[in-house]
């Protein structure tokens, strides 16, 4: 995250990404647009889905122990784990245990988070992406810049080079439905050599210990049906109350990402195959902390946890749209990104993440669960630049990483000098008067703004001088 600003600047200065970026996002938002006509029946969803979510918070540590117990009960085996390095571990431990050589993966933003596909290599485990956008990344040796559509920032030229490069007999071309053609041959055959299939988890049902994945190309299902082992991995705050809260929230989250009333496949796993039956004979989730429980301590941080990666406050951000996800340099970009990042990493590595918003409110006004984002953002940018009292106990990692000295002087000098007319008047006579010893940059308002330079007079004078030559009052 050191390099934030250059990232910025590099992003900021390609005019073929912000131009591609711009019209994905107007696409996209008109997609979502198109399938909420009737603004007051979203309203009334947008208020039963952020309910939702926040029962399922408000119960989190017993809904989690109801969802083990019932998975179990299914006879799929639980694992908690703490941290990234743990949950890459559990899954090492389980392949190593199946003698697995590849492991087949449908989309999971978990195990980018945990960079698990790096860690697999280095141990002799070879990971293949099979969803589109996650295969078309894995060839290019690229990260994801969006959530939902990951290779959004690639252009259809650079895929038909890509594909021609790393795939034995695909020769060069620019049709959309000839290059998933030939992707789909070689993934073919990795379903069904795969030893192992790895998902993401959309939802998570209490009640019934059902694991909820939606998808549009069927690589999930193959995923999850075609290899003997199955694992999924996801945020232990995806969890929810009962299967009469899925339906509000599939309608929410399929409408919102990709303007569909639902996607081509709604995959739910309650077990491993029983008698009869096609799918894995060992089914077992992964769920990870990684600092989520940190917010959920904090009542106002806990309101992030609602978020059900829908990207809609990505599409709608007017500074997502014109950097794209990598500038932001972590696996969530964009105002998701910026509120959650923080509490995964820590202030010290995201610090400039929570100043990287207008503050406009677009994304909360999308929001399909209704989280205040902006309030969030402000709420990190506080904890970011004060110091903790004595024995008061820090809510984020890395609290009061962007705190100076120098900026605490500068604030409370201000502070001062605006609650005091006398020492006003005196700051204002003097910037006045000496307005010629004004500096020619400022740090940091200068890079990108014309310099401030005091006006001759101030309006408190241009007004007495107008008063006393019309007496006239103002």
């Amino acid at each position: 995250m050191n390099d934030f600003r250059e990232r910025v600047d590099r992003d900021l200065n390609n005019p073929l990404l912000r131009s591609n970026f711009r019209e994905a996002m107007n696409f996209l938002m008109d997609k979502r647009s198109s399938r909420f006509p009737d603004d007051e029946q979203l309203q009334s969803l947008r208020d039963l889905g952020a309910s939702i979510r926040k029962r399922a918070l408000s119960k989190l540590p017993d809904l989690l122990e109801q969802l083990e117990a019932r998975l179990r009960d299914n006879g799929i085996r639980v694992h908690w784990a703490e941290s990234p390095e743990q949950a890459n571990q559990i899954v090492l431990d389980i392949a190593r245990h199946h003698g697995a050589k590849t492991v087949i993966k449908g989309k999971s933003m978990v195990s980018e988070e945990t960079e698990l596909n790096e860690f697999l290599e280095q141990e002799g485990v070879t990971p293949i992406e099979s969803d589109m956008g996650e295969y078309i990344l894995q060839l290019a040796e690229d990260k994801p810049s969006h959530i939902v559509m990951p290779a959004i920032h690639k252009t259809r030229q650079e895929i038909a080079h890509l594909f021609e490069d790393n795939l034995a007999g695909c020769e060069y071309t620019e049709d959309v439905d000839a290059l998933i053609l030939a992707a789909r041959k070689e993934l073919r055959k990795a379903f069904h050599s795969a030893d192992i299939g790895l998902t993401g988890v959309n939802f998570m049902v209490a009640e019934t210990g059902t694991l909820v994945l939606v998808e549009n190309e069927g690589n999930g299902r193959m995923s999850t049906t075609v290899p003997n082992v199955h694992i999924a991995m996801t945020g232990l705050e995806k969890v929810i109350e009962s299967l009469d809260d899925l339906p509000p929230l599939l309608t929410l989250l399929t409408n919102s990402a990709t303007g569909q009333p639902i996607t081509t496949y709604v995959n739910m796993i309650s077990s491993p195959r029983q008698q009869g039956e096609d799918g894995p004979e060992e089914v077992h989730l992964i769920l990870l902390d990684n600092g989520r429980t940190i917010p959920y301590a904090d009542k106002e941080m806990r309101q992030t946890l609602q978020c059900i990666r829908c990207a809609a406050c990505m599409n709608h951000c007017p500074v997502y749209t014109r950097l794209g996800g990598h500038a932001y340099g972590t696996t969530y970009p964009g105002p998701i990104g910026s509120i959650l990042s923080p509490h995964l990493l820590g202030l010290e590595e995201t610090k400039d993440l929570p100043s990287a918003s207008t503050l406009c409110g677009a994304c909360s006004e999308v929001c399909p669960v209704r989280i205040p984002i902006p309030d969030l953002l402000r709420r990190l940018r506080h904890e970011g630049v004060r110091k903790l009292k004595s024995g008061e106990e820090a809510v984020i990692r890395g609290h009061g990483a962007k705190y100076t000295h120098t900026e605490k002087a500068a604030w409370l000098s201000w502070s001062k000098l605006y609650s005091s007319p006398a020492l006003y008047r005196t700051f204002a006579l003097s910037a006045t008067l000496f307005r010629g010893l004004t500096p020619s940059r400022m740090k940091g308002w200068t890079d990108h703004r014309t310099l401030p330079r005091p006006a001759k007079k101030s309006l408190h004078s241009l007004v007495k001088s107008y008063r006393k030559q019309n007496g006239a009052s103002l």
